[in-house]
């Protein structure tokens, strides 16, 4: 599937309000020019004294990339000037970080005593924010000057590839030396290497690619695609590192999308899988915090707390993995798990205003705006401008591909039709029809409508019978169709549970559940459902569940009603709050335990 340029994409509703946010807040206000601090840190005279800060360099590429992709008129002629003055402060040799000499990633460092995150010295995070920068040197070229013809900015970005790649020969130094997380912080550059191979044609940026990745499988401890092919559980890979984790697999797709090898995407549908059925929250962010070792690193398969955490960067790196693996191989299930973390956990963590944002998301917990230099600001201002891009493709076949529903418009090039516009008109997520019209000058317009994996009883113009939820179901049409999905206010139960398991003396397993929570939470269509403190005080709750308890308003709220008290109001947890710093939100509330039968 190739996917609609940014700038062909508008989208409207909830996550059209959150791409104009993300543009005039974040995007606006954090990079105004070559003086703010977050390009400022790579002057020569802040360069040569900077010991400290590892991996705030990040936010120069991360910046340029999501400002690039937005294609916003009012913000390329800064990412021009801020990129053209990056490249000014690149050395003769390619580097263009913001670590003194001596601390470089060409220069093999002292080992480090190993520590719980795998850091194999004091400084690890030079690659990382190199691999930013060649992310966002690529962008903001193909925004500028791919099409007049200017390479410089590509050519920035491929000199820093070819240090990589010197280095790495060389063998001094190997990737894993290079990165924490036992190397997964610096394998990551598997992606921007892709990129410059794409963008280049240059087999040398193919052949990084797969050096970083023999490096890697030379480590057990960093080994993810072994370790993947064997069926490991993500939490038990490396660290557990969530977005690093995941930043590698974008990278192993884009290295299956330019060698075909299979052992690469047969990786990636086993640790997938593995992610969506055992390392989500009810909104769609891989999580962690509960009972680890830290709160960014995967959970231990099967736990459930309602307490637990999701880093934006894991949803960022989720929702960059899941739109590789849906250009790869078109399934409607890529695309689900795209909606379900932009409706729900993406939007979540994100501020009215674009401009604040959540480093960590709870299901239960206050809302907590983070601070200038925070990692998260700058993904999930990534993540937003991603949205747009991927929202429509076009197919092997010439057909359309509607991935993301709600209110949007696109143009496509469709081959023998040539431009065409979709549009679909509707209020969803609250509303339950859409109507999606194709302007092909009369011509017939092959459309594949995703049908959402909760959507039981979906019906679609020229459809008999009924549609399976979680595909793609092919009409063809010269007007418009209109999709119905039933939107019932649906109920969800997740146990926290503590199971004490050994061996008897026979030898015997031995099981016993000492401890027990049972919760249930709110949805509704792709959004799931939130309140605030209970009664306006108190942090959780334990209900009893009656008969009926569940009705949906025209406002797109849910009410609770429980036995033995009041009714309780559930709104969409993204904007439970008001989206406030310091709000509340409870997803799960607690169910009373039933008698001993």
């Amino acid at each position: 599937m190739i996917f609609a340029e940014p700038n062909a994409v508008t989208l409207g509703g909830p996550l059209g309000d959150a791409v104009a946010a993300n543009r005039a807040g974040r995007l606006s206000t954090f990079v105004t020019g070559p003086g703010s601090p977050a390009i400022a840190i790579f002057d020569p005279e802040t360069v040569a004294a900077n010991e400290g800060g590892d991996w705030y360099g990040e936010h120069a590429g991360k910046w340029l990339y999501a400002a690039a992709r937005s294609r916003d008129p009012a913000l390329l002629p800064r990412v021009l000037e801020v990129a053209d003055h990056l490249v000014s402060l690149q050395d003769a040799d390619g580097y263009l970080g913001n670590y003194p000499p001596a601390r470089r990633f060409m220069v093999k460092q002292p080992p480090k005593p190993f520590s719980w995150n795998g850091e194999p010295a004091l400084r690890t995070w030079d690659i990382w924010t190199h691999a930013y920068l060649i992310l966002g040197l690529v962008e903001a070229w193909k925004a500028t000057g791919q099409e007049n013809g200017d390479d410089h900015l590509l050519d920035a970005a491929a000199r820093i590839g070819d240090l990589v790649l010197r280095t790495l020969r060389a063998g001094d130094v190997r990737i894993t030396d290079l990165g924490n997380h036992f190397g997964l912080s610096a394998t990551v550059l598997i992606d921007p290497a892709c990129e410059l191979y794409f963008a280049t044609g240059n087999r040398d940026y193919l052949e990084l690619a797969t050096l970083v990745l023999d490096q890697a499988e030379a480590d057990p401890h960093s080994a993810f695609l072994s370790a993947a092919l064997r069926g490991d559980d993500p939490s038990a890979i490396a660290t557990g590192k969530a977005y690093q984790l995941l930043w590698n697999l974008v990278g192993l797709a884009k290295l299956y999308r330019a060698t075909a090898e299979p052992r690469y995407l047969d990786a990636l549908h086993l640790i997938w899988a593995n992610v969506r059925d055992h390392h989500l929250t009810i909104g769609g962010g891989p999580w962690g915090g509960v009972a680890h070792r830290s709160r960014e690193v995967f959970n231990a398969p099967g736990t459930f707390h309602p307490h637990g955490y999701v880093e934006t960067c894991s949803t960022m790196s989720w929702i960059q993995l899941n739109r590789e693996l849906l250009g790869i191989l078109g399934e409607a299930k890529f695309a689900q798990a795209i909606e379900r973390s932009a409706y729900n956990d993406l939007l979540g963590a994100q501020g009215a205003d674009g401009e604040a944002w959540c480093y960590y998301s709870f299901p239960n917990g206050k809302r907590v705006h983070t601070t200038y230099w925070r990692c998260c600001k700058s993904s999930g201002a990534i993540a937003i401008e991603e949205l747009p891009g991927f929202a429509y493709g076009v197919a092997a076949d010439g057909s359309v591909s509607v991935n993301l529903l709600g209110p949007s418009e696109a143009t496509l090039d469709l081959p023998g039709i040539g431009a065409v516009k979709v549009t679909q008109t509707t209020d969803y997520p609250f509303a339950d029809t859409i109507r999606i019209a194709v302007d092909a000058g009369g011509a017939k317009v092959a459309l594949n409508v995703r049908i959402p994996d909760w959507a039981e009883g979906a019906t679609l113009t020229g459809a008999d019978g009924p549609l399976a939820p979680d595909s793609f179901f092919r009409v063809e049409t010269s007007d418009s169709v209109l999709l119905t999905l039933p939107m019932p206010a649906r109920l969800h139960h997740a146990s926290s549970r503590n199971v004490q398991e050994s061996l008897a003396p026979d030898g015997t397993p031995v099981a016993q559940e000492v401890l027990r929570h049972d919760y249930v939470a709110v949805s509704r269509g792709p959004l799931v459902y939130a309140t605030g403190l209970i009664d306006g005080f108190k942090a959780e709750e334990t209900i009893r569940l009656g008969l009926d308890a569940l009705a949906a308003d025209t406002s797109g709220d849910v009410t609770l009603t429980p036995r033995d008290r009041g009714a309780i109001r559930f709104e969409p947890y993204y904007r439970t709050g008001n989206r406030d710093d310091g709000a509340w939100r409870l997803t799960w509330l607690r169910l009373a335990p039933e008698p001993a039968a």
